[in-house]
């Protein structure tokens, strides 16, 4: 169930000039939070940006109560957060979301994120590695500039593959296309994926001619975070033209089966 805190940011870290880590005291979001939850953030008191900014769960320290998230600065509401100054105390309600990762079932796992997509696998990537499965994780990235998260993923990874479109570090080319060899050689019992659209769509359709089990995280824009605005929803696979049937990423998500909805 989703709680409000009023949580003590306790650690900022700039990762890029317009990425910022975060690391708050929220044990009461921390002990009920699963892999695929996000929060949602508001900025500032004033009555502009209103709407709170939802935001992914990076890593959960369970033994600490420390709730960690990463964002990039990309409007008004982002830009006040990347101002808030440790010691001080930032509005969250969470976890959010009853659509998470599911793994148990699955032994040899394939995780794949593009860009700032990458931040809500590293959860999973570090809880399936904790319950000793095999996880592969495949990042893929636009240029050298944008990398980031690279040494953390590879603790928490059995086999590591960053790629930049541009060749300008790691492997040339994109992430999708290093899963492919390994869902060739049988290595691959479910993917998990989360990033840019086009990215996301191109897991969608190999997990489906492959028929291997997968799951996507997506990322629409929401303003509630209830299921109330309808902002967030995203069509259903079994829609028909006359019929169309809708869930909210919010409320439903923001973690999906593949299968089940039309990106």
């Amino acid at each position: 169930m989703s709680k409000q805190v009023f949580a003590e940011l306790v650690k900022k870290e700039q990762l890029k000039p317009d990425i910022f880590k975060y690391s708050v005291k929220a044990p009461n979001i921390v002990k009920e939070a699963k892999p695929g939850n996000f929060i949602e953030i508001r900025v500032t008191d004033q009555t502009e940006p209103f709407l709170r900014r939802p935001i992914s769960i990076y890593n959960l320290d369970r033994e600490n109560g420390i709730l960690e998230f990463i964002f990039q600065v990309k409007g008004k509401g982002t830009e006040i957060l990347a101002k808030r100054e440790v010691g001080k105390e930032i509005d969250i309600i969470g976890p959010i979301g009853y659509g998470t990762f599911k793994y148990e079932n699955y032994q040899n796992i394939a995780i794949i994120g593009g860009g700032i997509g990458v931040f809500p696998l590293y959860e999973l990537a570090k809880c399936a590695k904790e319950d000793n499965k095999n996880v592969s994780t495949y990042l893929g990235f636009r240029s050298k500039d944008f990398v980031v998260v690279e040494k953390e993923f590879k603790e928490v990874s059995n086999k590591l593959v960053v790629t930049t479109d541009d060749g300008s570090y790691a492997e040339k080319g994109f992430a999708i296309n290093y899963l492919k060899e390994d869902i060739e050689a049988d290595k691959v019992d479910a993917i998990y994926a989360c990033g840019p659209l086009p990215m996301l769509k191109a897991v969608q359709k190999l997990a489906m001619e492959k028929d291997i089990p997968c799951q996507i995280s997506l990322e629409e824009k929401m303003a509630c975070g209830l299921g109330v605005c309808l902002g967030c929803a995203v069509k259903t696979a079994k829609s028909s033209a006359d019929n169309p049937e809708y869930w909210h990423v919010c409320k439903a998500g923001p973690v999906f089966n593949a299968k089940d909805v039309e990106i």
